[in-house]
């Protein structure tokens, strides 16, 4: 198969978040990254607090990248996460009541405060995957149609090494655990996306007192071998049409099923051109 657009387009592509909801439910998969609604023919998407809070810490991390080194902190990036927040604020970022924003936006304002008491190596060299379409993404097979993608949130650039340093950001309080296929599959784009050798990965927990945790890196060829299982999985069952609960309505399917029976809220369309929706918890039964 040729490495072209036109194949890109047909291909399946995994990256650590489809991949996630697919270990979690298949079902939840196919809802989260394959059903369209029929009307306006977009991916459907559930906004939740938490997700908002992630989503501005990440922009604001991200935009510093954007500016040269020396400049980043010249201006508080407090500045971008109030201008951020403004844009999620109410309904549209999923929340309830005043009181439960104005606790998750302090949570958020707290973490943008680490970085600037600490910027750490956010004040040095970064390195950008570029991409011409979505995501940055590379084909992890050519022959099974297959293409891996996915957004690392900060490369640091060594330069006494010349090597590169993969950083994940983490806004909730729990710790990634040992399974997650994440640094895995932000080590092979790195690989495949840009020149220099890896040398460091790390987590960084801004939400808990873990603060910067250095990972061991992944070795390569098991790193291909657990995608490639799980690939063939979810190529099957694409092909199959085959996305069921394993109990039939868990608490990762559930949500989603709320939504395509029309109990959410449409508040917007995303930057992926997904309908997003919140959707109020139902009351416990008495």
């Amino acid at each position: 198969m040729e490495n072209n657009q036109l194949d890109k387009f047909s291909a399946l592509w995994l990256s650590h978040s489809s991949i996630s909801d697919f270990l979690k439910c298949p079902r939840l998969y196919y809802l989260h990254n394959k059903y369209k609604d029929i009307k306006t023919n977009h991916k459907i998407s559930l906004i939740t607090p938490a997700l908002t809070l992630g989503k501005v810490v990440h922009l604001v991390i991200e935009s510093l990248s954007e500016v040269p080194s020396e400049e980043r902190f010249s201006r508080s990036p407090l500045i971008k996460f109030e201008n951020e927040w403004k844009k999620v604020s109410g309904q549209i970022g999923g929340f309830d009541n005043p009181d439960q924003e104005y606790e998750f936006k302090q949570r958020g304002s707290k973490m943008i405060q680490t970085i600037i008491d600490d910027p750490k190596f956010l004040s040095k060299k970064a390195i950008k995957l570029k991409s011409s379409i979505g995501l940055p993404n590379y084909w992890f097979s050519q022959e099974n149609n297959v293409i891996l993608c996915g957004k690392i949130d900060w490369i640091e650039y060594l330069p006494k090494s010349d090597t590169v340093h993969i950083v994940d950001f983490k806004t909730g309080k729990f710790e990634e655990g040992s399974e997650s296929l994440q640094l895995p599959i932000y080590y092979l784009l790195a690989k495949n996306l840009q020149s220099r050798s890896i040398t460091k990965a790390s987590y960084w927990y801004l939400d808990n007192s873990k603060g910067i945790v250095e990972k061991k890196l992944p070795d390569e060829k098991d790193a291909i071998g657990k995608i490639e299982k799980i690939a063939d999985r979810i190529s099957l069952a694409v092909k199959l049409g085959h996305f069921k609960c394993p109990t039939n309505g868990c608490r990762h399917c559930y949500p989603y099923e709320r939504l395509i029976k029309g109990e959410g809220k449409w508040v917007g369309v995303s930057e992926y051109n997904q309908d997003t929706y919140t959707l109020k918890t139902p009351k416990p039964e008495v």
